[in-house]
């Protein structure tokens, strides 16, 4: 199986818990530091080839926005669920802007439903 590879970039620099769900999932988690780390994600996920990025902000757009328009990844911003980012990686979503939402639930649900679009489960 290969091992999904999801960056997370939050714009107060946390994202810690995420990143243990992507773990625990059995993917592999960089976690961007700093305070403005939403507003960096497109351009690691670009360097690391990732498979999947989460952005973190108060409306769950501006990282994630930026990556699109910067390097072309399909967006889904502005989420308030796991539910919405499960159905936008299963629309084909590889950049997911959420609002605050620093749980472990939601990086493991997110790579399940990753393995499950893509045929890794």
């Amino acid at each position: 199986m290969k091992e999904i590879l999801v960056v997370i970039g939050d714009r107060l620099g946390k994202g810690q818990k995420v990143g243990a769900g992507v773990e625990s999932a059995g993917g592999k988690a960089i976690v961007i530091p700093g305070v403005a780390a939403d507003m960096k994600l497109g351009d690691i996920m670009n360097a690391e080839k990732a498979d999947l990025g989460i952005s973190f902000c108060g409306s769950g757009g501006a990282g994630a926005i930026t990556a699109q328009n910067k390097y072309g990844y399909k967006v889904r911003h502005g989420m308030r669920s796991i539910e919405e980012g499960e159905t936008a990686i299963a629309d084909g979503c590889t950049v997911l802007g959420f609002g605050f939402m620093d749980k472990e639930e939601l990086g493991e649900r997110l790579v399940k439903a990753f393995n499950k679009k893509y045929g890794n489960a």
